[in-house]
């Protein structure tokens, strides 16, 4: 039997105050799965008009199923493995614009509509030139949005009290500013007057937001022992961990019409969201490339093999602990608690995150994510990181390409893979040739943003864990490092 809403469960149907342009998996376990736990815990009551944003998708398969999917959630929760699942039941419809592009249109005349979320790929918030207001419907998210807006400005008259609150969720920094700049390139270059352009202005809101959640999507393995499990058929299940962050930057006033917080759910609306957006790049996503040279060279291949192991994980904890929270303009209590669901998340044993698959792009990401904790360090101690600058060690000897006798598949730009070749085809094999090759590597403003040789003491201890991990092996190197006093 298939997943519909005439099983006989207390399935509700809500009036349509959101608009969602993107129907995948990540929104519908994210945002979804928050709209309905408001409507079953709060006085929200509101249900989702999906938009899908491209040709092919996902309408009819939503519309077979009135809406409904299951969502699994599995993980490490407060200390306990987790795995739960609710029928999600807040989507009302499902669109194609490009088939049902007047019903789409129809949309802007709903009253009681009032917020629009999407997540249309990094690449969706894009201005095409070509795109014209009569087309049905124009190519581009935003500028088939533009469309919708412009027909619920002349719909209402331009009052303002119709305006609605946008909050983008795709993975690009300030996404609501960037759709709010192309909604504008659409309006000039469609010629939809100053009114228009002052109605956006003044009616409407748009968030930039920042989310944060794995959501792993269809378990197509374990499809049969899930259907049993739930004693229905549903083509649409998807699986996430427990975590879920969305920090959205705009009015206070968002959480009065929005009350994900009386829900209990871990939605934040704030004035500046730089600082969250820092806290997850350093803490998670810099762990992520800190742990990833060092583990990997031990000898493990995923991100829960390398927390759980009791010496690569404790080099990991302190590195967040001492090394990266410091660095951070936030409540320590708030740092901690971020860190410590993060250490939850990589112990998911129902993930397998292999840390291969986050090395691509390393020495960029190590600029990004990593290298700011270290330098704020040594600004903020006046001695350098240890555990970071044995990670940036452990890079260093990764892309020489070989674990033990086993080649490393490096994924990296031709470039950096071509430089790194270049200097270690070229090291004598002595310790003098592996600090000249961190000489090298450190000197290379156009990777790191400045000469980092310029940082006091830095090249030397970098070269002694170098030498360290190609003369004794990463275990030693590792198991050592905690006996070396702090370089001042």
């Amino acid at each position: 039997m298939r997943l519909h809403r005439e099983q006989g469960k207390a399935f509700k149907q809500y009036p349509e105050k959101v608009l969602q342009f993107g129907e995948g998996n990540f929104m519908r376990a994210f945002v979804d799965w928050q709209i309905h736990t408001m409507n079953r815990l709060t006085d929200f009551n509101g249900g989702v008009v999906i938009v899908q944003p491209l040709a092919s998708g996902m309408a009819d398969h939503l519309n077979e199923q009135d809406g409904l999917f299951t969502l699994y959630q599995q993980g490490i929760q407060d200390g306990q493995v987790c795995r739960k699942h609710e029928v999600i039941d807040c989507i009302t419809r499902t669109l194609n614009p490009y088939s049902q592009y007047n019903e789409y249109l129809e949309l802007a005349e709903n009253p009681e509509l009032r917020f629009i979320v999407s997540n249309t790929t990094e690449a969706g918030i894009a201005y095409e030139a070509n795109d014209k207001l009569a087309d049905a419907p124009p190519s581009s998210f935003p500028g088939k949005l533009t469309a919708l807006l412009h027909r619920r400005y002349e719909y209402f008259n331009g009052d303002t009290s119709k305006g609605f609150v946008l909050i983008p969720c795709e993975l690009i920094d300030r996404n609501g500013d960037e759709l709010k700049a192309t909604v504008q390139q659409y309006a000039k270059l469609w010629n939809l007057g100053e009114g228009f352009i002052q109605w956006l202005h003044e009616a409407n809101t748009f968030c930039s937001s920042l989310v944060d959640r794995i959501v792993s999507g269809y378990p197509r393995d374990s499809m049969d022992e899930i259907t049993a499990e739930l004693g229905y058929e549903d083509a649409l299940v998807v699986v996430s961990e427990p975590f879920h962050l969305w920090v959205i930057e705009g009015p206070q006033w968002i959480k009065d019409e929005f009350p994900a917080h009386r829900a209990g759910l871990n939605v934040l609306v704030v004035d500046d969201m730089t600082p969250y957006r820092t806290r997850k790049v350093r803490i998670l996503n810099g762990a992520h490339t800190a742990m990833m040279p060092v583990a990997y060279l031990y000898g493990i291949d995923t991100v829960a093999e390398a927390v759980g192991h009791e010496e690569v994980g404790a080099y990991v904890k302190s590195l967040i602990d001492e090394e990266i929270i410091p660095t951070l303009d936030l409540p320590a209590a708030e740092l901690q608690s971020f860190a410590d669901a993060v250490w939850e998340r990589f112990l998911n044993p129902f993930v397998q995150h292999y840390l291969l698959s986050i090395s691509l792009n390393s020495v960029s990401k190590f600029k990004t994510r990593d290298l700011p904790s270290l330098l704020q360090y040594v600004e903020t101690r006046g001695q350098l990181p240890g555990k970071l600058v044995f990670s940036l060690s452990a890079l260093i000897a990764f892309y020489s390409g070989r674990r033990g006798e086993e080649p490393i598949p490096l994924a990296d730009d031709a470039d950096i893979l071509d430089w790194f070749a270049g200097l270690w085809n070229g090291w004598d094999g002595t310790d003098e040739g592996l600090h000249r090759l961190v000489a090298d590597v450190l000197a290379a403003d156009s990777r790191w943003g400045r000469n980092l040789n310029e940082l006091e003491g830095l090249a030397e201890q970098v070269a002694e864990g170098l030498i360290a991990i190609k003369k004794t092996g990463m275990k030693e190197a590792l198991h050592s490092l905690d006996r070396k006093p702090a370089h001042n």
